[in-house]
């Protein structure tokens, strides 16, 4: 592998933490995923900052609103040049995000099911299908709406990359080591079954950001992934 899959998730409380995991995993880690609680208390200029140090950003703010509204936050977030921004998989609001983002780099991902989600959580919601179901209702809605990839539990990677082929981007949160304790996620493997099964980018995060050595533990990570070639 030439470019690393990791997307290091700093799901921390202040930017103060979030530089000290930065400078600590330096150049083993390239791409950091920034969402709500840290956009919550860092904004848009700690995204900017990452972006200055030359880093890839993954803005996960799921946006879920009406039409007008989310075109006009995605073509805000798009003026950035972050990689990634997710958007609810909602076939109105994806059309809305790409009618935002317009010629922009950004690459807008469709969030399918959380993975902390299981079948009850599903049924409390109102949903009368199985969860691989609405997953794939979803991705083909994505597809429809001109959606550049998907985000997906790593147990419906392979589901998912039949559907949109081998183009589409497939990142997979709910990633981690064998071994590895589950947190709040339900939906989980390790990372060799996530990218064997089709995903190009993991979302890693207690594992490497409340690990003793975080630059170990991605090192750990890789020397997986490298069993695949």
């Amino acid at each position: 592998m030439t470019d690393s899959p990791i997307i290091i998730a700093l799901d921390v409380a202040s930017p103060d933490e979030a530089r000290a995991l930065v400078k600590r995993l330096g150049a083993h880690v390239n791409f950091y995923k920034v969402g709500m609680e840290l956009y919550a208390a860092a904004g848009m200029e700690f995204v900017n900052e990452l972006a200055a140090q030359g880093k890839d950003v993954f803005l996960d703010m799921k946006f879920y609103d009406i039409g007008e509204t989310v075109k006009r936050a995605v073509a805000q977030v798009a003026r950035s040049g972050v990689r990634f921004l997710t958007v609810h998989g909602s076939g109105a609001v994806m059309r809305a995000a790409v009618e935002g983002r317009g010629g922009a780099a950004t690459k807008l991902l469709a969030v399918t099911v959380l993975t902390s989600f299981d079948q009850q959580d599903l049924a409390d919601l109102g949903y009368p299908c199985d969860i691989a179901d609405l997953v794939a209702l979803r991705v083909r809605k994505a597809i429809e709406a001109g959606i550049d990839g998907i985000v997906a539990s790593p147990l419906e990677a392979k589901a998912v990359r039949a559907l949109v082929g081998p183009k589409a981007i497939l990142v997979t949160p709910g990633v981690r080591s064998a071994g590895s304790g589950k947190g709040d996620q339900k939906r989980v493997a390790t990372p060799a079954e996530a990218m064997r099964d089709g995903a190009n980018y993991l979302v890693i995060g207690r594992q490497v950001t409340r690990a003793g050595d975080p630059v170990q533990a991605v090192e750990q990570i890789l020397a997986e992934l490298r069993s695949l070639d």
